[in-house]
């Protein structure tokens, strides 16, 4: 993609068309439902977005982690059409359908774990992550939930008792559902107990033990349900101990761990599952996102005797695992192996990372660089120092950064981080020029 291709707006919302729909948009839709740009979009490939009024942007954003193979993929788009052409809906739970059953048995056979495994599909991450918890809960006749200061698993009430971030998830919602209790997460640029890795000891994994001591007997707990790389909350690295720790623990106490990688899977951080860089292997993993190649779709792939758990009925829905969706899903997995998309973030990443500390070197607002394969972020900081959040500055840089054609988003508990989720088939050129963008947007602050 040429340089000049990208826009360049001087307004707060880009053209004519798009200030129509969005005159339209605030009579129409609730304000609760935020949107980081002011960007109606008209047309989408690969890694760029055309917008109503003509405008074109790199996407950094991909659809927040759903695009790992791009917008609109052609071998995802004929999967569509051909099923299009066959039938619409016809519900699992009143006939049987094959794309359903061979996308089950896929992901059985990507997922960590030599174990036999079994797989249930629904809409979205939220939904899959309600069913884990459920399923948990039912296999173990516990009720207890252990989740993380700094995650996010979604935005119904369960799921937002599970999140551990108040803005802008709680405020307003609760009384929130009983028997969740938070453990602080290995955010080792904010160590929760002031220490420094790898001197630290992991108290932050360890801490669990004090927890069944003081607060809830690890007998009443059902699971433990932990994102791999936080990724609302900062896109937050563990050491990997960190994991060998909580795996370990939860095996010794009955407890099924349950692993979230809606944001991390499927190939974004340089494995299919962000789970195999700890070398663990979760009793159940949510997935999501990037699954669908862009259509609605999500999963929970278990332990066959814990998925088994559950009476006939006692899961599923309506739409869950809808055709148009597997078969778009099928063609994902297709694509990722046939381009080797795992090496493809490993490469991203890596460029990233480089480009990223280059400008910590520069910029001193830049406090922190930290990810995984082409899951990376930067937190920005007003001191080094004292390590005061820069959200302000986060907001500006992306504002900046779309109005000279990049969409990029941010991230974290204190609003402050900057992070790339831009599909896995983006161009070296598109990369090199989002990056400039990028670092204009922070050189002026």
């Amino acid at each position: 993609m040429a340089k000049s291709s990208v826009v360049k707006i001087t307004g707060e919302i880009p053209g004519p068309k798009s200030q129509e729909l969005f005159r339209m948009m605030d009579q129409s839709v609730p304000r609760g439902i935020f949107h980081s740009t002011p960007i109606a979009i008209s047309s989408a490939s690969g890694a760029t977005i055309t917008d109503v009024d003509g405008n074109t942007y790199i996407d950094f954003a991909g659809g927040i982690g759903v695009l790992n193979v791009g917008h609109r993929a052609e071998e995802v788009v004929t999967a569509i059409k051909e099923q299009v052409d066959k039938y619409l809906h016809a519900c699992f739970h009143i006939v049987t359908y094959e794309p359903y059953i061979r996308l089950a048995a896929k992901l059985n056979e990507l997922a960590p774990g030599k174990f036999p495994k079994k797989t249930m599909l629904v809409n979205s991450g939220a939904e899959a992550v309600e069913n884990a918890i459920k399923i948990a809960r039912y296999y173990t006749k516990r009720y207890g939930v252990l989740s993380f200061m700094g995650g996010f698993h979604g935005r119904t009430a369960l799921d937002i008792t599970l999140t551990g971030q108040t803005q802008p998830f709680k405020q307003g919602f609760g009384p929130l559902v009983p028997g969740v209790y938070h453990l602080p997460y290995a955010y080792c640029y904010r160590c929760p107990f002031g220490n420094e890795y790898p001197g630290c000891e992991l108290l932050c994994a360890k801490y669990i033990e004090q927890f069944f001591a003081t607060v809830i007997p690890s007998d009443d707990v059902a699971a433990v349900i932990a994102e791999p790389v936080q990724g609302e909350g900062g896109f937050i690295v563990p050491p990997k101990e960190f994991f060998t720790v909580i795996d370990r623990i939860c095996k010794e106490r009955g407890i099924l761990l349950v692993a979230d990688e809606i944001q991390t899977g499927f190939g974004r951080t340089g494995k299919m599952f962000a789970s195999e860089h700890f070398q663990i292997e979760p009793d159940m993993m949510t997935i999501g996102k990037s699954l669908g190649g862009g259509t609605v779709l999500a999963a929970v792939t278990g332990r066959a005797e814990v998925m088994d758990a559950p009476h006939v009925g006692g899961i599923g829905g309506t739409y869950g695992g809808h055709p148009i969706s597997c078969q778009a899903s099928l063609a994902v997995i297709d694509l990722i192996q046939k381009k080797d998309l795992l090496h493809t973030a490993v490469s991203i990443g890596d460029r990233l990372k480089q480009r990223f500390c280059a400008m910590q070197e520069k910029y001193p607002i830049i406090g922190d660089v930290r990810g995984i394969g082409a899951m990376v972020g930067m937190e920005l900081v007003r001191d080094r120092v004292t390590k005061e959040p820069a959200a302000k500055e986060a907001a500006f840089v992306c504002q900046k950064s779309y109005k000279n054609g990049l969409i990029i988003a941010g991230a974290g508990v204190y609003h402050n981080v900057i992070r790339v989720l831009a599909p896995l088939v983006i161009t070296d050129e598109e990369l090199e020029e989002g990056l400039s963008i990028l670092e204009e947007a922070i050189k002026s602050l």
